[in-house]
């Protein structure tokens, strides 16, 4: 995505209304640069095949999946494969953040992410979000989820926004919110080649892998076809 980086020095005074929001730009914001993928990889590969416009936010570089490397090795790493993977799918762009792990509660504010996010939004005006559900058991994804929806509440954004689960398969804590499932069946391949291209994470990825193919099976078999990736709508 051309300047993606520069929109957070966008600063102009307004607020976003039903009306102004782009039906084509869609926001994935999460905590890792392979979350985007595991969770909604198969539906923004399909918005992106639509003609949809992607965007990626990465809270941060994930330089602690490889402690006994030097940090800016690791962060080189990860960056290029999400961009490897963001263009694979068809994606617009990715930003990084570059908050540290486990210290996104204290950092959002510190680093005045509230800011930055509220200028992306402005600026591109997604009619949708997906992003971390509050039950996911990764600290990350909890911190990031509630970070994100008090932005989003102050803010009064008026989109539509979706969780997706990277860590958990079933859950059933979210049964009173609406699901949406998506027929990802013509873009499942595309989601799983996609994950190959974070080879730095393979640990990660021999762990969810099973369940990536699992969840797509069963939310598939739940609605009729082939494989499908299940949201909850909770704004």
């Amino acid at each position: 995505m051309v300047n993606f980086k520069n929109s957070l020095y966008y600063a102009k005074n307004m607020s976003l209304k039903q009306t102004d929001l782009d039906e084509n730009v869609v926001f994935v914001i999460c905590a890792h640069s392979d979350d985007q993928i595991f969770g909604p990889g198969g539906t923004v590969a399909k918005y992106a095949k639509e003609g949809k416009q992607i965007y990626t936010i990465i809270f941060s570089y994930g330089e602690g999946s490889h402690p006994w490397f030097q940090k800016h090795y690791t962060i080189k790493a990860r960056v290029k494969e999400a961009l490897s993977a963001d263009k694979f799918i068809g994606g617009s762009g990715v930003l990084f953040l570059g908050l540290q792990e486990s210290k996104f509660l204290e950092q959002y504010s510190a680093r005045k992410i509230h800011a930055k996010m509220r200028r992306l939004l402005l600026k591109y005006k997604p009619k949708r979000i997906f992003t971390h559900s509050m039950d996911d058991p990764l600290p990350d994804h909890r911190a990031l989820h509630k970070r994100l929806i008090e932005t989003l509440d102050k803010i009064k954004y008026p989109g539509e926004v979706y969780a997706f689960d990277v860590w958990t398969i079933f859950n059933f804590k979210k049964r009173h919110y609406v699901q949406i499932a998506v027929d990802i069946s013509d873009t499942f391949k595309t989601k799983v080649a996609a994950l190959r291209l974070f080879k730095s994470q393979a640990a990660a990825r021999f762990s969810l892998t099973w369940s990536v193919y699992v969840k797509a099976w069963i939310n598939g078999k739940k609605n009729k076809v082939r494989y499908a990736e299940v949201f909850y709508k909770i704004r």
